[in-house]
């Protein structure tokens, strides 16, 4: 789906900031004539949002409502207008394609957040989980850079999607990346959500690109660190579902250039939750922010010395209906209207994490924004 224009814009800040917008979006859309004719999943009125990973976060979370959206679900393309209802009803109001814009490359650098200075926090985080303080926190670290005035991201867009066919390619309000990690997905109330923890890297060949999937299954470091992502957002779903079931084991993600262990869940959705209810309720997973969760957002913002924004939060739609998909903000960048681009990699840290191998996996992580980029 591709939104075009603004009908409708409503901001959010603050602990409450998603169960603010649930409200507010249900009333919206008791209160909306809608003629939808198509009757798929993100056809009729439809609002695109994104959503800050912390409550204190200087970030704004937002929702969008496009004046124009042009979908494709299957094989059924179509086209939505919205307006407000002191509007004119003006069917010629789509915009012309435009030709991309001229090409670009620049070089993202370190942040607030050196190497050296991730590697350190890298160790304090594991100290404190010997302690019996936590059992995984997830650590991030930043690359900052410029682009040209006036650059067309549709550019950073289409390398995504093309290059991560397999994830879910994104850009809203200026969050742009591809998630491998759905947050949850709603549809003819069934719900639905693939958690992600541990990570490797491909092999360089399909000899050492099997054995590298083989160790991280077999690795008892990830699977631990997997279980606590799984059993975090089964414990969370389930008070919204009648019934909640998982992949029996974790299985092997391939991405273009990682490993990821991945369990998928689905079940039917019991009472009235709409996506967005569900997000707040599940904001943050384990699998971006550690366990417990209180504990390891508390240590989060002792050890990162910036704000992470929109990183790691949640990215998506919802429909009149309730229904939507949101993903994890994750493989990103947050471009400001400067043209400063902030992208994100972070890492779940417990016991055994060894701080030099951390670095090096966000390294990777980081790879498919930076080679968009650049």
């Amino acid at each position: 789906m591709v939104g075009i224009g603004e009908v409708l814009r409503l901001e959010f800040t603050g602990p409450d900031r998603m169960r603010e917008a649930a409200a507010f979006w249900r009333r919206i859309a008791e209160a909306a004539t809608v003629s939808d004719a198509v009757g798929v999943p993100g056809s009729g009125l439809v609002a695109f949002g994104t959503f800050a990973f912390s409550g204190v976060s200087g970030m704004p979370s937002t929702l969008i409502v496009p004046r124009t959206i042009v979908g494709r679900r299957g094989s059924h393309t179509f086209v939505t207008r919205i307006r407000r209802a002191d509007e004119p009803d003006d069917a010629a109001r789509l915009v012309p394609s435009r030709r991309f814009g001229d090409e670009f490359r620049i070089s993202l650098g370190a942040g607030a957040e050196t190497a050296d200075g991730f590697v350190h926090h890298v160790e304090q985080a594991v100290e404190r989980i010997a302690h019996g303080d936590l059992s995984k926190v997830v650590l991030a670290r930043e690359l900052t850079g410029r682009i040209p005035q006036g650059a067309d991201l549709r550019r950073v867009l289409t390398d995504l999607a093309l290059g991560y066919p397999d994830c879910w390619t994104f850009s809203v309000d200026g969050l742009v990346g591809s998630s491998p990690e759905t947050l949850v997905r709603v549809e003819d109330r069934t719900v639905g959500a693939r958690v992600l923890a541990g990570t490797a890297s491909r092999g360089t060949n399909a000899d050492t690109d099997q054995k590298a999937a083989l160790a991280l299954v077999t690795s008892s470091k990830d699977q631990d660190e997997h279980q606590f992502a799984v059993r975090s957002a089964v414990e969370t779903l389930t008070p919204f579902t009648r019934h909640l079931s998982t992949s029996e084991v974790p299985f092997a993600l391939k991405l273009p250039n990682l490993w990821h262990l991945a369990t998928d869940l689905e079940g039917g959705l019991a009472g009235d939750a709409s996506s967005i209810d569900l997000i707040d309720a599940m904001h943050p997973t384990a699998a971006v922010a550690g366990a417990p969760r209180a504990e390891a957002v508390e240590l989060i913002a002792e050890l990162e010395p910036f704000d992470r924004g929109r990183y790691a939060g949640p990215v998506g739609w919802v429909d009149a209906a309730g229904d939507g998909e949101w993903a994890i903000a994750l493989r990103c960048a947050q471009v400001a209207p400067s043209g400063t681009v902030t992208a994100y990699a972070g890492c779940g840290i417990v016991l055994d994490s060894d701080p030099a191998a951390e670095l090096a996996e966000t390294r990777m992580k980081f790879r498919p924004i930076v080679e968009a980029f650049g």
